[in-house]
């Protein structure tokens, strides 16, 4: 895996565990929900440009053409880097708090995100550091 990869791996990683730390905070502080609804966006958009990295230089799979976000999860679900329907859900969520202006979606969903998606982020890490030995440390 290139350089590039590793950094990008590495920022997702410091991005996760700053997410995780909403799990300790008041989800009534509204500068607390905006923070979990930025760090939910960066974190969920690095994880998938991971997947992309791996995907077409450890597995040499390259057919999507265009590379979104969907395509690269339905290939990381083929791949067994990732499991279930909870990551199409977790797009969806994304895509919704890029327009959540009044803070109302990331009050809907503060509670998925801390306790769902979370672990799915860390059961991905885990992932990784399976199929790539060398990223971890």
């Amino acid at each position: 895996m290139d350089e590039k990869f590793i950094k990008r791996y590495r920022s997702f990683c410091n991005s996760l565990d700053s997410l995780a730390e909403a799990k300790e905070r008041d989800m009534n502080d509204s500068f607390v929900l905006s923070g979990t609804s930025a760090k939910f966006s960066t974190t969920f958009d690095l994880a998938w440009k991971v997947m992309k990295d791996i995907l077409v230089q450890h597995y040499a799979i390259s057919g999507f053409v265009a590379g979104s976000p969907r395509e690269v999860l339905r290939e990381a679900f083929k791949a067994e880097m990732i499991s279930g329907d909870v990551w199409m859900e977790m797009l969806k969520i994304r895509n919704q708090l890029a327009h959540d202006y009044d803070g109302e979606i990331v009050k809907k969903y503060c509670v998925k995100i801390t306790d769902v998606y979370i672990d799915k982020f860390y059961e991905f890490r885990k992932r990784t550091e399976e199929v790539i030995p060398s990223v971890k440390g």
